[in-house]
């Protein structure tokens, strides 16, 4: 039995998808548990590049079963979209299951989404206008469409009548806008009846069973730590717990069962959409890991904010989350730059704090505190263990690992699947 949890540990996009690529390949279940198609991962499979949004990086495995989890919005036009695409390209997306108890996001949670935010002006959180807080919203508020209920039309139809008595009048007396038809979104979602049933299980039964007979299941989180609705910088999060422990809950696997956590950090920080960054760049050095990078959003096409790499994030992520490894990505960008500085500790007012300030008002106000180790001027794209890499790259990777508490067990050089450094094999054995 083996139960793995990928995890991002800053604020997403640190390269998830390549490290459940690499992992989904030799496990027999690939799910994700929180998220919507505003969780995206770019893999590299042969040299063509993928961007998946709703879909687990899984779904690439010719192996693995992938799995959209209970702890998942799904957008049924943007899964079904996803899908035909891929399969367009030639990849088989036939083995995908979605959990019956995983939420749908109607069309008025998009519009809802984009009128708020509008409504925010400069207090905007940068949402991606897709629908999915306001869907995990009607989650919590038992309001919520679940996948199962396209099964049944007049289950359906009463979910969606009861959360538009209430929604129309927000619409039109609050935002001025047009009241939703209720029988137009429930022929939305009767119209994808027929595609979607055979994918419907019952998740949480059938991932269980496997690690009962000794299978892997590997979760995949969406986001990351720093965008976690409990640990993250609130409010300038999303809208579910992409951390270790949401990963259990969005699977409905429990916690004693988790064989490993691995937390997935670049060799820098980026962060895309509203919200505090205390290592941000706004010189040249932002402009080159940006674009010696390629940092842009998967789904959102917005240029990722970048900084250089903060400790103190990687060690709030690992103690959160409770890491047992780390994977360090994009290493091979900070090659020849002279010296990397790598953010220790913050000031705030005068005070150093050496791990996250308890107030949002402090880390507001977080100034870096840097340390800097040399660079390298060797290509490591070629490099597969971490004998191979140059001295200044070991060093640079021991002083993360000692800076953020957790054993560094993977290393991304290039974008490539075959491009990484495995230092310790959480499948091995």
């Amino acid at each position: 039995m083996t139960a793995i949890i990928v995890v991002g540990a800053q604020w997403g996009d640190e390269g998830k998808g390549k490290a459940t690529d690499i992992l989904g390949e030799r496990v027999d279940y690939v799910v994700k548990p929180n998220g919507g198609n505003n969780a995206g991962h770019t893999v590299v499979v042969g040299g063509e590049k993928y961007e998946l949004k709703l879909l687990p990086a899984g779904v690439l495995s010719e192996n693995a079963t992938p799995v959209i989890g209970n702890g998942c919005v799904v957008n049924l036009e943007a899964l079904f979209e996803e899908i035909d695409a891929l399969e367009a390209r030639g990849a088989n997306a036939s083995r995908l299951k979605v959990s019956a108890n995983a939420q749908l996001v109607a069309p008025y949670h998009q519009v809802i989404d984009r009128v708020t935010e509008r409504f925010l002006g400069k207090r905007a959180i940068g949402t991606t206008g897709r629908g999915i807080g306001p869907t995990y919203a009607d989650k919590v508020s038992r309001i919520g469409i679940r996948a199962q209920d396209v099964l049944d039309e007049s289950i359906l139809r009463q979910k969606v009548e009861a959360a538009l008595n209430q929604k129309n009048q927000m619409l039109v007396k609050m935002y001025n806008r047009k009241a939703v038809d209720p029988e137009e979104v429930v022929q939305y979602f009767l119209s994808y009846a027929e595609r979607l049933e055979p994918m419907l299980i019952d998740s949480e039964l059938v991932l269980n069973r496997a690690l009962d007979e000794g299978k892997s299941v590997l979760m995949e989180g969406g986001q990351a730590t720093m965008l976690d609705v409990d640990h993250g910088t609130y409010p300038f999060v999303t809208s579910s717990n992409p951390t270790t422990g949401g990963a259990c809950v969005g699977s409905g696997i429990g916690p004693t069962r988790i064989t490993s956590s691995l937390g997935i950090v670049k060799a820098y920080t980026t962060r895309v959409g509203a919200g505090p960054f205390p290592t941000e760049l706004f010189d040249s050095w932002g402009e080159f890991l940006q674009k010696t990078g390629g940092e842009v959003g998967v789904n959102t096409g917005r240029t990722r904010r970048c900084g250089w790499y903060d400790s103190v994030i990687a060690r709030y992520a690992s103690r959160v989350n409770g890491f047992t490894d780390l994977f360090v990505t994009k290493l091979d960008v900070l090659t020849g730059i002279g010296e990397i500085p790598i953010c220790v500790a913050y000031d705030v007012d005068g005070v150093r704090h050496d791990e996250m300030p308890m107030t949002q008002t402090d880390v507001h106000h977080a100034v870096p505190v840097y340390e800097t180790m040399p660079a390298w001027d060797e290509d490591i794209t070629g490099c597969r263990t971490f004998d191979e890499l140059p001295q200044k790259a070991q060093d640079y990777l021991n002083r993360l690992e000692e800076l953020s508490g957790c054993r560094i067990s993977y290393v991304g050089v290039g974008p490539g699947r075959d491009q990484t450094v495995v230092i310790n094999d959480v499948l091995a054995g």
